[in-house]
């Protein structure tokens, strides 16, 4: 009797972590952390100071008391009222704005251009070589009606005249 053996669990794990999609994940999380504190450094050093010309430059001091009076410690710390913080939900919506934006101007944008342009010259290639098939298809037509001719005409050699009219080989 034969038995089939089951893959094991490192086995499986192997396959896992050997598809492209995997290691391409992993990749994407690694660049991703890094652009996200490069996106917190343009917040912190361009977008808070320019809302800071109008208010004050760290935007999580932006609040409102929902239950008033809301009075701070020397700590920053709450003690008493209830504050809704929209300035760190602002910075947080600019963050993901401004990675939006990058995202898309400085990686989807240009590879879909290249990806079409690629597409372009693909279907170029393909046009070129249709157009050649037809051109082959119409010279063997021609060969084709040319011997038709030929044995029509019971000469069974050579013409000296094709079957348009213009001269043939001697």
């Amino acid at each position: 009797m034969s038995e089939k053996k089951e893959p094991g669990v490192w086995e499986g794990f192997k396959a896992f972590l050997m598809r492209g999609n995997v290691v391409d994940l992993a990749v994407a999380v690694v660049i991703g952390a890094a652009f996200t504190n490069i996106v917190n450094s343009v917040v912190k050093g361009v977008i808070n100071p320019l809302v800071g010309a109008f208010g004050t430059k760290n935007l999580d001091h932006y609040s409102s008391c929902l239950k008033a009076p809301c009075e701070t410690n020397a700590a920053g710390e709450v003690t008493s009222g209830v504050p809704i913080m929209w300035g760190s939900v602002l910075s947080a919506v600019l963050s993901f704005l401004i990675t939006a934006a990058v995202v898309y101007f400085l990686m989807v944008l240009p590879m879909a251009k290249y990806l079409a342009r690629m597409a372009a010259r693909k279907a170029e290639k393909e046009g070129t070589k249709e157009v050649m098939e037809v051109t082959e298809l119409e010279v063997l037509k021609e060969i084709r009606d040319a011997l038709v001719a030929q044995r029509a005409s019971g000469s069974g050699g050579q013409s000296d005249e094709r079957p348009d009219g213009r001269p043939g080989l001697p």
